[in-house]
């Protein structure tokens, strides 16, 4: 049988693994594990990015002694990550597939180093026929150095592994430009590059379990999206989403995000998911911004960079702002801050940041719905 993407990474939120009760949902995680062992025997792979266990960890011990917010997720999810890995293992068994767990946190991903490190497990994994379930772990997250939510590392672990497409399971079939289940509220079921911005009119409640709401989703699949990796936003509690996305045949409610058509390199990927390792500011005049964003690949010279905000050095990641004080981009230095006054002088100015070392952001959002 043969579907339309060979390679895709799987995120399923907490609201579509848990009961109002936040107890674990096992009919549906076995529902889950079926599509995907049946998409697996077919040929494609894929990587799960699971939430669910800071939820499963309450049913275990609901009743906790005098504890902070912080020390409290990290009993639950230590708790709850083995009861939810067991669940899948069970389930994944049953089909004669084996399935790993991966537990990270966001510093794992600081240093290229460490990107390598964890983009060559889940690599091996995939190589031997494992399916891997990657999840933060919470146990020893702490909190300036945790995850937006899952949505955030699924974006990054797709954009890590280049999977051809990022399917996001969450407990409404997309997004919708209002909140869903209101009257004017409606589906946003395509965004591509074309005009429109849906983000004004976005809500980013958030309901049950979940950490992230619809306007972190949004910002993540657009992010997605741009490195050439089509996204689909929906609802994992439909009867064989997973298969029905991938085969393409039937009209599935969702939201789509039309991949730019563009893959962008392994080191862009890394860098675009690094912005908060790094710690110093390029303010840049409106000549360079322009000269950025051109149709022309440009490096950015010391002679466009108008204020420097912290120092750096040879090969750390540093954020770009323009005047007016909206972000820009991020990029890899070539040499220490202390040396672009002097460069500014030379006749053949040397990039401070290097093409191939620069991603930059969608500074006009430009997304249409129909």
């Amino acid at each position: 049988m043969e579907f339309r993407y060979k390679k895709i990474t799987i995120k399923i939120g907490s609201n579509v693994l848990t009961k109002p009760d936040g107890t674990l949902n096992v009919s549906r995680i076995a529902h889950l594990v079926d599509q995907i062992s049946f998409l697996r025997k077919n040929g494609v792979e894929i990587i799960v990015v699971s939430s669910g266990a800071v939820a499963a960890g309450k049913t275990v011990l609901n009743s906790l002694k005098k504890s902070d917010a912080i020390s409290s997720r990290q009993l639950w999810s230590a708790l709850g990550q083995v009861k939810l890995i067991n669940r899948y293992t069970d389930f994944f068994n049953e089909h004669g597939i084996a399935c790993a767990q991966v537990l990270t946190t966001k510093e794992n991903f600081s240093s290229r180093a460490h990107y390598l490190n964890m983009k060559n497990c889940i690599r091996t994994l995939l190589e031997n026929n494992i399916v891997p379930i990657v999840n933060e772990n919470d146990a020893i997250s702490i909190t300036e150095l945790m995850f937006t939510d899952n949505d955030e590392l699924s974006g990054l672990i797709a954009s890590m592994e280049n999977s051809e497409a990022l399917i996001i399971l969450t407990n409404v079939d997309g997004i919708f430009n209002g909140i869903p289940g209101t009257k004017d509220a409606k589906l946003i079921e395509e965004i591509s590059d074309n005009g429109f911005d849906p983000e004004k009119s976005l809500t980013d409640e958030i309901s049950g379990f979940g950490r992230g709401g619809m306007i972190t989703k949004f910002r993540i699949a657009r992010k997605v999206a741009k490195g050439g990796i089509a996204v689909h936003i929906v609802n994992g509690k439909t009867e064989n989403i997973l298969v029905n996305i991938l085969d393409g045949s039937k009209k599935t409610k969702q939201t789509y995000f039309v991949p730019e058509g563009k893959s962008t390199s392994d080191v862009k990927r890394w860098i675009a998911y690094s912005d908060s390792f790094a710690k110093s500011k390029l303010i840049i005049n409106e000549g360079a911004r322009k000269a950025l964003f051109s149709k022309k690949a440009v490096s950015l010279l010391p002679v466009g960079i108008t204020q420097i905000e912290g120092t750096f050095r040879k090969g750390d990641l540093v954020k770009i702002y323009d005047e007016g004080g909206e972000f820009i981009g991020i990029g890899k230095a070539r040499y220490n801050s202390d040396k672009i006054e002097n460069e500014k002088q030379a006749e053949k100015q040397k990039p401070v940041i290097h093409y191939d070392y620069l991603y930059l952001e969608d500074i006009k959002i430009s997304s249409g719905f129909k």
